[in-house]
């Protein structure tokens, strides 16, 4: 198949957390012989700040962040058997969603994937009047980015013909284990940028143990908390590109994901970190959600805190040994279930699927 696929970049993670969902699903469809074109707007520097250059497994295009270039490329992805917009792109969201939505013909599916899916549909529970609600049921398919059955009931409520998750995973060609770095050594390591809806449960599980364990050391790296007061034994690090990733997440003794608010509170939806890191052989500590179990095994294969008390507690009972241990248990179950391949097969048989069927005609 030939996909055009709007998101906020493919090519850059700077305040960017899909990048490397998109990255490992695009690969592994290219891998499967699909072809894919990603078109990404001219934002929020993300282009000063590449991750990467234009990948061999994608065509790139990047447009101007305008109402005229948003029109252009959606125009130019319209010989395409899958037109597929994901949510944030973060500029003219709503004109895209018109225009992709609109640019559903006999021969083609269109496709929206929501990469927070909690967030958009408490958005519309409390906006009626929102534009994107009436279009839901024009898309052929609405995947996302996680969220189990509760995400689904509430988009086949909203009218949506069929609503299928595709969880984050592992791309084992990009994460992997690597020698440990002393830039970010220490006792918990947490990488994730400061937003709104996470940044009371940073300061929960990652800022209040580290000002009650003054021993230890905390390397935090993601932008935009430079201004956070902190504790000394914290130890910032910025933006960590991409290519340190396995680095950061091999070097701590454990590494700390942190769920967003409404990721949380609908469950199902373990961030890519989760499955990153795992796949570099780490002991991943997570905030409690549900379906966490589907994922990996807690207390052998990840550590599950319900609060900041039970993250210190980890930390003062955890041992380089068990914390290997718990590493190569991880990895070895996101290898076995957890890839992009497996993922991108979910994909192609739900398209295939429906193209089967003439849903596209």
């Amino acid at each position: 198949m030939q996909i055009a696929f709007f998101g906020s970049s493919l090519v850059s993670a700077y305040w960017n957390g899909a990048a490397t969902y998109y990255r490992g699903l695009v690969r592994a469809l290219y891998a499967r012989g699909h072809r894919v074109t990603f078109y990404e707007p001219d934002a929020y520097e993300r282009q000063q700040h590449r991750d990467i250059e234009d990948p061999s497994w994608a065509q790139i295009v990047v447009f101007p962040a305008t109402e005229d270039g948003v029109r252009r490329a959606v125009e130019s992805a319209r010989g395409a058997d899958v037109v597929i917009k994901a949510s944030g792109v973060g500029v003219f969201d709503e004109l895209l969603e018109a225009e992709i939505a609109g640019s559903k013909t006999s021969d083609n599916l269109v496709a929206f994937w929501d990469v927070d899916a909690p967030a958009t549909l408490d958005r519309i529970n409390r906006n009626p009047g929102d534009p994107f609600a009436p279009l839901i049921p024009l898309y052929d398919i609405i995947f996302t980015y996680g969220g189990g059955d509760p995400v689904v009931a509430a988009y086949q409520a909203l009218g949506a013909r069929d609503c299928v998750p595709i969880y984050n995973a592992l791309d084992p060609e990009t994460h992997h284990p690597e020698q440990p770095d002393s830039r970010f050594a220490g006792a918990l390591g947490f990488l994730g940028n400061r937003l709104p809806d996470r940044e009371r449960r940073v300061e929960e599980f990652f800022l209040g143990p580290a000002a009650k364990l003054p021993g230890l050391q905390f390397p935090l790296g993601g932008a935009g908390w430079g201004d956070k007061p902190k504790t000394a034994n914290i130890r910032y690090l910025d933006h960590v590109y991409t290519r340190d990733h396995n680095a950061f997440n091999c070097s701590p003794m454990a590494v700390l994901n942190i769920s967003r608010e409404s990721m949380a509170r609908y469950g199902f939806s373990p961030a890519t970190r989760v499955f990153e890191a795992a796949g570099a052989g780490a002991c991943v500590i997570t905030d409690e959600w549900e379906g966490v179990e589907l994922f990996l095994e807690p207390d052998t294969e990840i550590l599950v805190a319900r609060d900041g008390g039970e993250v210190i507690d980890h930390l003062l009972s955890l041992t380089h040994q068990k914390a290997r241990e718990i590493g190569e248990a991880a990895l070895r179950r996101v290898l076995a279930a957890h890839t992009y391949a497996h993922r991108a097969a979910e994909v192609e048989a739900v398209l295939e699927g429906k193209a089967a069927r003439g849903v596209a005609s």
